[in-house]
C-alpha cells in the first residue's frame, strides 16, 4: 500500500482524524487523536516553562492597518490570509485578519510593556489554532487551512548575544521534544530564499516520511532589531541611551502528531511511543467457559494495580480475543497484557509489546509496575533508535558537478530521501534548485562535516 493511502486510512480507522468537515483543509481531531496531541503538547509545555517561557493568550483577529505594519513580513503571508469584512449585516471600518501567525499582535503589545533593560527578556509562548489559505493540495495534519495546534513562542532581549543564546535554546528545547517522540530530524540553516519573512536568519528541523519526502516539523527564527524598530519596541539601556529589542520566535505544528503517526506506524496500524499513547497498556482476558468469574477478577485486580501509574484499559468486550488484538495493535497501544486461567495458575501474565510484536511473560507480583515502567521505557527507547536506523538509510552523500545533477535527480525520484552535497559557496544558490527539480533545505552539519542539504519536499 502506497504511503498516503495507509496515512488516510490509518487516520479513519484508528480513530485519530475525521476529514469530512465540509471546508476544505479544515478537520476534527477525534477523541483517540486528541489525546495523542494533549500528551505531545503536554512535553513541550513542560520543556517550555522549565527554561523560563510563560504561556499566554493573544486575541485571533488583527486588524489589517496593524498586519501590514511589517511589510515585508506580511509580504509573505498576503495570498494566504482570511478576512473578517462584516460584524453581522455591517460592513467593518478596518477588515479583520484570522491570524496566520501572531508576530504583529504580540510585538505590538510588546512595545506596550518593554520601556527599560530590566522589563527584558521576555519569552512568551501560546498554542492556538491559526488560519492559511492553502491553496495547494491540502493533506490531513500535514497542510492545513486551520492548523488547529501551532506552538509560537516570541521573546525579546537586550542585546544580539541574548537573542543568539536563545535561538540555541530553542533549538536545545526542540531536540529534547523531539527526542522524547522519537521523531528524527536534520537540522538546517534555510537558504536566504527561504527565510522567514522579516527574519534575520532561519534554523528548521526537518524529518523523512516513510515515502522519502521530507517534513518541515519545526523553525526557530533570529528576528535581529527588523520588528522592534517596525513596532517601536525601545527600552532604556543601563547607560542611559535607548536601543530596540533583539528578537527570537519558533513555532511548530499539527505536523508533528502527522510525524508520530508516519514514522512509527506499519502495516499493522498505529504504534505509538508510550510517551504519548492515550493507552499505555491495554488488559485483555482470555475468558474460558467455567472460568469466566476468576479470570476478570485478576485482570479488575490487575487493572486496580496499574491504574494510578499507568493510563491503562481493561477490554472487557463480549468479543473474541483475536479481534481485540487487532484492535489495539491498529491503535497503536504500545503495551498488551494478556490474562488466562493458566496465567493465573502459574502465576504469571503474559506481555505483547506492539513496537516488536514478540510476547513474553513475567510473574504477577509485587515487582510488576516496576516491571511494567521498564518495558515502556525500553519501548520509548526502542522506537526512537529504530526511527533513527531508518532515518540514516535515506541519507545519501554525494559529490556535487554537473554530472552529477541527473544521478541527483535519479536518487530524489526514486529512492527519494536527502542528499548531502559538501557544502561549496559558489553552487549555494536559488539556481540549484532548478537543476536537481528539488528544494534546497538549507545549510546542515552532518556527522561534523557540513553539507548542503537536498529533497523532496511535503
Amino acid at each position: 500500500m502506497e504511503f498516503s493511502e495507509w496515512y488516510s486510512e490509518i487516520l479513519e480507522k484508528a480513530e485519530i482524524y475525521d476529514v469530512r468537515y465540509p471546508i476544505k483543509g479544515c478537520g476534527v481531531y477525534l477523541p483517540y487523536g486528541f489525546k495523542i496531541r494533549r500528551y505531545a503538547f503536554e512535553i513541550i509545555r513542560k520543556l517550555l516553562d522549565e527554561t523560563g517561557h510563560d504561556e499566554t493568550l493573544f486575541p485571533m483577529l488583527i486588524p489589517e492597518d496593524l498586519l501590514a505594519k511589517e511589510g515585508e513580513h506580511i509580504k509573505g503571508f498576503e495570498d494566504e490570509v482570511y478576512w473578517v469584512t462584516h460584524g453581522g449585516k455591517t460592513p467593518l471600518d478596518v477588515k479583520l485578519a484570522l491570524r496566520p501567525t501572531s508576530e504583529t499582535p504580540i510585538y505590538h503589545m510588546m512595545k506596550l510593556w518593554v520601556k527599560v533593560h530590566t522589563d527584558l527578556p521576555i519569552k512568551l509562548y501560546q498554542i492556538v489554532n491559526t488560519f492559511r489559505y492553502e491553496t495547494k493540495h491540502t493533506r490531513p495534519l500535514i497542510r492545513l487551512r486551520e492548523i488547529m495546534t501551532f506552538k509560537e513562542a516570541h521573546t525579546a532581549h537586550a542585546t544580539k548575544e541574548e537573542a543568539e543564546e536563545q535561538v540555541k535554546e530553542a533549538i536545545e528545547v526542540y531536540k529534547k521534544f523531539f527526542d522524547a517522540l522519537g521523531i528524527p530530524y536534520l537540522i538546517s540553516k534555510r537558504p536566504e530564499w527561504d527565510k522567514f519573512p522579516g527574519a534575520e536568519y532561519t534554523m528548521a528541523f526537518d524529518t523523512i516520511f516513510p515515502d522519502g519526502r521530507t517534513m518541515q516539523i519545526g523553525t526557530v527564527h533570529n528576528l535581529g532589531q527588523n520588528f522592534a524598530k517596525t513596532f517601536e519596541i525601545i527600552f532604556e539601556t543601563p547607560d542611559g541611551g535607548k536601543d530596540y529589542a533583539y528578537q527570537t520566535c519558533y513555532g511548530i505544528s499539527d505536523r508533528v502528531i502527522a510525524s508520530i503517526i508516519a514514522i512509527h506506524g506499519d502495516e499493522k496500524g498505529l504504534s505509538l511511543p508510550p510517551i504519548v499513547a492515550p493507552i499505555q497498556v491495554v488488559i485483555v482476558p482470555l475468558i474460558f467457559k467455567g472460568k469466566e468469574e476468576i479470570v476478570m477478577n485478576k485482570a479488575k485486580e490487575i487493572y486496580n494495580l496499574l491504574k494510578d501509574k499507568f493510563r491503562v484499559h481493561l477490554d472487557d468486550r463480549d468479543i473474541r480475543p483475536g479481534r481485540k488484538f487487532n484492535d489495539w495493535e491498529l491503535k497503536g497501544v504500545p503495551l498488551r497484557i494478556e490474562i488466562g486461567p493458566k496465567d493465573i495458575e502459574n502465576g504469571k501474565i503474559t506481555l505483547f509489546r506492539r513496537d516488536i510484536e514478540e510476547k513474553f511473560q513475567i510473574g504477577d507480583n509485587e515487582e510488576l509496575i516496576d516491571e511494567m515502567e521498564k518495558t515502556l521505557n525500553t519501548i520509548n527507547e526502542n522506537m526512537k533508535n529504530r526511527a533513527w536506523e531508518k532515518f540514516d538509510a535515506f541519507i545519501k552523500i554525494v559529490e556535487f558537478n554537473e554530472s552529477k545533477i541527473d544521478e541527483i535527480k535519479n536518487i530524489l525520484s526514486e529512492e527519494r530521501g536527502v542528499i548531502l552535497i559538501p557544502y561549496v559557496e559558489s553552487i549555494y544558490n536559488e539556481e540549484l534548485e532548478d537543476k536537481v527539480e528539488a528544494s534546497v533545505l538549507g545549510i546542515t552539519e552532518y556527522k561534523g562535516d557540513k553539507y548542503i542539504a537536498i529533497a523532496r519536499t511535503y
